[in-house]
């Protein structure tokens, strides 16, 4: 949640937010309307306790004829107390309920519109272009015996696939050089659980808009994580952080799950809008004035990455409307893919500022010792998506696909090679 003192002083700002995202600037003022019942709820019923306090003083050294009245008095005052108690409780639930229904404040710069108002930031190689007709995913995938979407089917459904022989090596390779590449730069790699509390899926922003993207398991009352953002995130939920040798750095290898809920027929050919996939994300946490600087080392690391699969990808940075409601800035590393003539995302590295830090109680001391919020971020660095442009832009006429050098290592081939 964005933080309070800030709205107070600058509604004019977050409503200019709430305007760029294409959600209602009106949620600001129902959010200082909320916060002004709270906090005279609050002084009414600090009041009454204060009064009946004073009064049972009162009665301690009242005359045998005087108590009576400060009795009848006292019970009169009791039930107010109860009453205002109440109120203040229902002030509180309203004025949360509020506070959570505003996105993260928008960093300044951010493009305003939808998901085609983007602003392209820059553009790595050319597009690859072919002296024949280019195979899509699928086709090779199966030609090549990597991945099999009718037997995923068979076994659960749509949107499901098996990776088998060099596909589950090209797979494990790409998060392992990821996973290498991060260590590398410092990060502490963690295999996180993908089963996560309500308060934990809640606190990180995804139960909001998108919740029915979500896999939700009632009988235990747990939720499916789509990325380990969720799991990292809480990870230190209620502590305060030592960051004073600078940010505190995971890489979450995980397996990840989405219902795909809003993308009825969208993608439904291959593995690009899937319902499971692996993924090795990127978070950190740092202290909010080091968070552009973080972004920015973030997006670093995700182009180190692409250029290692060797494929021609474009950055941009995304528009307001297009942002999730944690996210105050998102940059995301589209690769070419030539079946499609366009670029499709594969990797998103987001500035949360203190927006999910504050709703998951996560602090650190400022050089006072005094508790502050913290920031948190978070990055892509490999996911099962990659195969598509990977196969796409790295296959020969005859059928084949060249192995990127830096996953040869990992696949164990140069060159994955049609089966008769």
């Amino acid at each position: 949640m964005i933080d309070l003192r800030f709205v107070r002083e600058n509604p004019d700002v977050v409503r200019a937010s709430q305007r760029a995202r294409g959600e209602d600037p009106a949620l600001v003022d129902a959010l200082l309307a909320a916060d002004a019942t709270r906090r005279g709820a609050v002084s009414a019923a600090d009041n009454l306790r204060a009064e009946h306090k004073g009064l049972g003083r009162q009665i301690g050294r009242a005359s045998q004829d005087e108590r009576p009245a400060l009795l009848a008095r006292g019970q009169e005052l009791a039930a107010q107390v109860k009453a205002a108690e109440a109120r203040q409780h229902q002030a509180d639930a309203e004025f949360d309920a509020a506070h959570r229904a505003i996105s993260n404040i928008v960093v300044e710069g951010v493009p305003a519109g939808g998901e085609q108002d983007f602003a392209l930031l820059d553009t790595v190689g050319e597009p690859t272009a072919f002296d024949f007709a280019p195979r899509d995913h699928v086709e090779l995938a199966e030609s090549l015996r990597l991945i099999d979407m009718e037997r995923g089917a068979k076994v659960s459904g749509s949107r499901f696939y098996f990776l088998t022989g060099f596909g589950a090596l090209l797979q494990l390779g790409m998060l392992q050089l990821a996973a290498q590449k991060a260590v590398a730069n410092g990060f502490t790699l963690m295999i996180p659980p993908v089963l996560v509390r309500p308060e934990i899926m809640a606190g990180t922003g995804f139960l909001g808009a998108h919740a029915d993207e979500i896999y939700h398991l009632p009988a235990d009352d747990l939720y499916l994580v789509g990325t380990s953002e969720v799991a990292l995130a809480g990870y230190h939920s209620d502590e305060i952080l030592d960051l004073s040798a600078g940010p505190k750095r995971y890489a979450g290898w995980s397996s990840c799950f989405r219902r795909e809920a809003g993308s009825y027929g969208k993608d439904t050919r291959g593995i690009i809008r899937v319902h499971q996939f692996d993924k090795v994300e990127m978070f950190t946490y740092c202290k909010p004035e080091d968070a552009a600087a973080e972004h920015q080392r973030l997006l670093a690391w995700e182009r180190d990455m692409l250029a290692a699969i060797e494929v021609p990808y474009r950055v941009i940075d995304v528009a307001a409307g297009d942002l999730g409601a944690s996210a105050a800035r998102k940059f995301d590393c589209e690769a070419w893919v030539p079946t499609q003539q366009t670029y499709r995302e594969l990797t998103s590295t987001s500035n949360c500022t203190t927006f999910q830090a504050r709703r998951l109680s996560v602090r650190y001391r400022d050089e006072n010792g005094k508790p502050q919020t913290a920031a948190t971020l978070n990055g892509t660095l490999a996911t099962t998506r990659w195969i598509v442009a990977i196969l796409e832009n790295h296959q020969q006429a005859d059928g084949s696909v060249r192995v990127p050098a830096q996953l040869v290592p990992f696949v164990g081939v140069d060159v994955l090679e049609p089966n008769p």
